[in-house]
């Protein structure tokens, strides 16, 4: 774009205005934080009394070691993010949007950024990250997510809220290099650029450059001047990017049931509006509203690079403060800093006395040292093994030293409880209790210690809820194309997965229509994996040791075996192999077998106690027959009775063998629905898998047409601007 001074001049009014109110003092307590948590604890000032007067200057960095811990449980404790529908939104596409949150978090390597993001908010009071669409991999464009130095992001002073929905502008200020302006913006831009050798604001005297934080540290120069440099790679252009709401009139989308409203992107024009219309079928309008919209302006001394309407809902800026009130940002080293302090100075003040004690000095009686001279015995007259040639041993005296001040070491000890007091991270998160103290004792203290981060953490979910949101915006307005996403699991027995989202089916409908609905977020911690891992272990272990039939190829996977993949499958064995069909086979005609054998004991069994009933019937006839009167009368009554319990014995068999019988039906029954369920799912899912393989060929081929014609496209503009040259 071409100089627009007055434009150039307005952006730089609001951006002294807004770092002027808040940020210069933010700068300087997040310059401390950082230089204390770095071990650099001492003023230069302070260093040079010490010095000249010959004390030490210790450092015991407790700060770092403390942080340490808070990060780690940060790091052992990752959020996952869930999509879920609201107000008869379809389950199918919040799942599928799950997946592709998933995705986007593996693409940008979410788990890191967002633990950069944690220490940045401890360390500093502040941390950003920016999310924004990247079109360097993709012509589609993809989502990108990375961390932004907190120095570098000014944010509207007069905001009082943690949601930047409710700020009215932030900047970004970076430095660039001319290639950089190059590829961003344009060729003439960069040029311009390039060949100024001064500036028209005072670039060199703004505390962004004095403090900037590189690899090279902190340079007195400002980004204007310097070394000529011919490749044009020193970042050295100052470019100031602004995002800030202005008042518009926006069309929108308006459901006539329920009323609500959707701004239409801006990318639209007529004939896709109304075919959208025409598809609802009398269900959608729309209608113009005020509102404010994102407007975003980015300059360069007094050069526009870029001033339009921002193409995203939200500021590209999310924060994390891990304590926010009302505008004031608080983090966990700016509270340390005295008790670090105090430290460093009582454990010099104790190092300074010992060596006093040691090196008292003497008094020596005037000539009367023979062997050495006055300023020797200055540097040596703590030695061990010291010899003095006196002239009279009477002419020289030891001075005796002050004892040392009574509860000095009980300050340094102060000094570290305050710390550990402060911070909340107790002996027991460390790892530092004494030996003799119970194990349930150290876990109940650890997790008392954890609770002491509890806002800390919230506000980081606070921020993976804005993080999600704002995502589930931008897919919502820019994924609206057939795209496959693919997703790598963490684990390592688990294939990798890809589904197709905005997939038009051959009756004309959207699969996984990531356009339509509404949705709520659902943000939820769990341990890191390893800690998972082994908590799953354990608990397997215990259920296979109470009785319970864990399969082995269970307690393999909540194992931390390497290669338990490869394992699992080696006992698994291939399922779709020719020779785990025929096992299936065989095991369904065992299992037939069984059942016929014990149909087959059932009536053997039945055809025995038939023939009891028929010989204790003889054996009472021939009792009647030979007995008399009462004895008979008693035989026939006790023969009666046995014939009875035998009876109901043979009743109770029959039933027994028969709910054998009906079980062992039905668990035939059973297991040959699930082995055709097993081999009907195998056909599905191989079907499936040619069939996506087939449909990625074609989406790579149509991919490659594009890039083709893009790339000719190029060459075509390129050699136009060559002849025109």
């Amino acid at each position: 774009m071409p100089i627009d001074a007055a434009k150039a001049s307005e952006q730089w009014l609001r951006y002294m205005y807004c770092r002027d109110r808040g940020h210069l003092p933010f700068l300087e307590k997040a310059e401390r934080c950082e230089l204390f948590f770095a071990g650099e604890q001492w003023t230069q000032t302070d260093l040079a009394a010490l010095r000249l007067a010959k004390r030490p200057a210790l450092t015991i960095n407790k700060i770092i070691s403390t942080l340490s811990t808070v990060f780690g449980e940060q790091i052992f404790n990752r959020s996952e993010t869930m999509y879920r529908p609201k107000n008869g939104s379809p389950a199918e596409t919040a799942e599928a949007l799950t997946k592709v949150f998933l995705h986007i978090a593996q693409q940008n390597q979410l788990n890191w950024v967002r633990s950069d993001l944690f220490a940045d908010g401890c360390i500093r009071s502040r941390g950003f990250i920016d999310l924004r669409l990247d079109f360097s991999d993709s012509m589609r464009g993809e989502a990108k997510i990375m961390n932004l130095n907190s120095k570098n992001v000014v944010v509207d002073p007069d905001a009082e809220e943690y949601d930047p929905d409710f700020w009215n502008d932030v900047f970004i200020t970076k430095w660039m290099t001319p290639q950089d302006i190059n590829i961003l913006y344009s060729d003439e831009d960069a040029k311009i650029l390039q060949d100024r050798d001064g500036s028209a604001y005072p670039y060199g005297y703004d505390s962004i450059e004095r403090v900037r934080d590189r690899f090279g540290g902190n340079q007195l120069l400002a980004g204007y001047y310097g070394i000529l440099d011919p490749h044009h790679v020193r970042r050295n252009v100052r470019v100031i990017d602004r995002q800030y709401r202005r008042l518009d009139k926006q069309e929108h989308f308006v459901d006539v049931k329920t009323g609500d409203m959707r701004a239409i992107p801006s990318g639209w024009d007529r004939n896709r509006i109304s075919l959208l219309l025409q598809k609802a079928g009398g269900q959608i309008s729309t209608t113009k509203k005020l509102v404010k919209r994102i407007r975003w302006t980015v300059t360069a001394d007094t050069v526009v690079l870029h001033d339009a309407w921002s193409p995203y809902k939200h500021f590209t800026v999310i924060p994390y403060f891990p304590h926010f009130r009302y505008g004031r940002t608080i983090g966990l080293v700016e509270n340390l800093i005295g008790s670090q302090e105090l430290l460093n100075k009582t454990s010099s003040q104790e190092l300074h006395v010992i060596n006093t004690t040691a090196n008292s000095g003497w008094k020596l009686k005037v000539g009367s040292l023979q062997n050495m001279s006055i300023e020797e015995l200055e540097q040596k007259g703590a030695q061990t093994g010291l010899v003095m040639e006196l002239t009279d041993v009477k002419d020289a005296e030891k001075i005796v030293p002050n004892s040392t001040p009574t509860g000095l070491d009980r300050v340094s000890f102060k000094a570290e409880e305050h710390i550990k007091s402060i911070s909340g991270v107790s002996d027991s998160m460390q790892g530092f209790d004494r030996e003799d103290v119970a194990a349930k004792a150290i876990q109940t203290k650890r997790q008392v210690g954890a609770q002491n981060m509890t806002k800390t953490m919230d506000n980081l979910e606070r921020t993976d809820f804005i993080l999600a949101r704002n995502v589930l915006d931008l897919v919502q307005e820019f994924y609206t194309e057939e795209r496959i996403i693919s997703i790598t699991h963490a684990d390592p027995t688990k294939q990798a997965e890809m589904i197709t989202i905005n997939k038009v089916t051959p009756e004309g409908e959207i699969a996984n229509d990531l356009m339509i609905g509404e949705f709520g977020i659902i943000i939820s911690s769990q341990p890191a994996r390893d800690s998972l891992e082994d908590s799953q272990f354990d608990q397997t272990m215990m259920m296979r040791e109470k009785g319970i039939q864990i399969p082995d190829t269970v307690i393999v996977e909540a194992s931390r075996l390497q290669r338990k993949g490869e394992i699992i499958k080696e006992m698994e064995g291939d399922k779709n192999s020719p020779e785990a069909i025929k096992t299936k086979e065989l095991k369904m005609r065992m299992l037939e077998a069984e059942v016929a054998t014990a149909e087959a004991e059932a009536t053997e069994k039945r055809a025995q106690a038939e023939d009891k009933l028929a010989a204790a019937r003889l054996k009472t006839a021939q009792a009647t027959n030979e007995s008399s009167g009462a004895e008979q009368a008693a035989a026939a009554e006790k023969l009666r009775m046995e014939q009875e319990s035998e009876a109901q014995k043979m009743q109770l068999e029959r039933e027994a063998h028969e709910a054998d019988l009906a079980y062992q039906r039905e668990k035939l029954t059973l297991e040959k629905e699930r082995m055709a369920m097993e081999l009907e799912a195998t056909r599905a899912k191989a079907e499936l898998e040619l069939k996506v393989a087939k449909e990625k060929a074609e989406q790579d081929a149509r991919l490659r047409e594009q890039e083709a014609v893009h790339k000719m496209a190029m060459q075509e503009k390129a050699s136009r601007e060559t002849e025109l040259t």
